[in-house]
């Protein structure tokens, strides 16, 4: 996904995460995975890092999110991840996820394979978002220690640069300083997450001189024994040679609390919404006075398909009456992703509808009810 850029402050300012964002663009090719408890041997070669890279590309993936945008409409993000556990856990950044209304995995097989995915777990002040997919006997990649490394250690990137076509991207470097603080801009960060100033601050960060660039986000930095010691999360388009990755240390454990007791699926209608009051009704001429006022409805979104539209007003979902905006959240809650329920429209010229809509799984902690 998109790339995070930061101010050149080695100790306050990297490059938002690199994530892509291509609009519309669907990548053509994805790589696969490889498991936290992989004991695979690395592959006999006379080339270090061509061992490393057979043993790791398996387990990297694609992640490509549709997100809505500012202003009504979506587009779509590019970023990476790798499978840790064979049945399709997967680790990659928050910031590549984060407000997505739906994620898509592609494998890096030479005929990749495509799994929709969920957020299972997150801790976006690491940057770390683990997905999961339906999925089994996938290849893993190894969790390492980055305590371990040491200045001047060589370490690998994976990746889907800059979404070029024809898979991953592998560039290698060494460890260029150890337990960085840096302030990451970037500005398609929620207000929630990052204030109105669109930065995100992250520590226990290590520094490479291997290239990371737009679209590496969520993949993994590994040492040549194969295993992984960062998450590849932010570069500066400023700088040569500076790339950060979020140290495994420091994640481990939010991994193995989200395989051990994974978030709950919820359920996901997409469209993003006001509270009707008297005055809104006034100033739009709506035909009700009260209701959830929907402002845009994302591309894809269950809404969307149904035939939902901005400027419609919600007053009911699945027999229940819908006062304020608040209200489709809370009723969503007591849903199921899958289920086919009727929501209650009243359009722009007043007339009354009723339409059927498939609830989808929400991918994402942080993204429209």
């Amino acid at each position: 996904m998109r790339r995070l850029l930061l101010p050149i402050v080695i100790l306050a300012a990297v490059a938002s995460a690199c994530s892509l964002t291509v609009g519309s663009k669907t990548p053509s090719a994805t790589t696969s995975p490889a498991s936290t408890l992989n004991t695979t041997p690395i592959p006999v070669s006379n080339e270090p890092v061509e061992a490393v890279v057979q043993r790791v590309l398996p387990a990297v993936v694609n992640v490509t999110t549709d997100i809505a945008q500012a202003g009504g409409g979506s587009g779509q993000g590019v970023g990476t991840g790798f499978i840790v556990r064979s049945d399709g856990v997967i680790v990659t950044n928050c910031h590549v996820v984060e407000a997505a209304s739906k994620i898509t995995v592609f494998t890096s097989d030479a005929d990749p394979k495509q799994f929709d995915a969920r957020v299972i777990g997150s801790d976006c002040l690491h940057d770390l978002a683990v997905l999961k997919i339906d999925a089994k006997d996938m290849p893993t990649v190894t969790l390492g220690n980055s305590a371990d490394l040491a200045l001047g250690q060589r370490v690998v990137a994976l990746g889907y640069a800059l979404a070029l076509e024809g898979g991953p991207t592998v560039t290698s470097g060494i460890v260029s300083s150890l337990d960085r603080t840096i302030t990451a801009q970037d500005p398609n960060c929620l207000v929630e997450t990052c204030g109105t100033d669109q930065t995100r601050t992250y520590s226990n960060v290590v520094q490479t001189d291997a290239a990371i660039n737009h679209g590496n986000s969520g993949g993994p930095l590994v040492n040549m024994q194969g295993q992984v010691v960062g998450i590849n999360s932010a570069g500066d388009d400023n700088a040569q040679n500076i790339g950060f990755a979020i140290a495994i240390d420091s994640v481990k454990q939010t991994i193995a609390d989200a395989e051990n007791d994974p978030l709950a699926p919820s359920a996901y209608l997409g469209v993003s919404t006001q509270t009707v009051t008297s005055d809104l009704a006034f100033q739009l001429g709506l035909k009700v006075d009260q209701g959830a006022y929907v402002l845009d409805t994302p591309g894809g979104a269950p809404a969307e398909a149904a035939g939902i539209q901005a400027g419609d007003v919600i007053v009911a979902i699945d027999g229940h009456d819908v006062t304020s905006g608040e209200d489709v959240g809370t009723i969503l809650e007591s849903l199921d992703p899958g289920q086919s329920v009727p929501v209650e429209i009243v359009g722009t010229d007043g007339a009354h509808r009723t339409v059927d809509v498939t609830l989808a799984t929400r991918p994402a902690p942080a993204q429209l009810p």
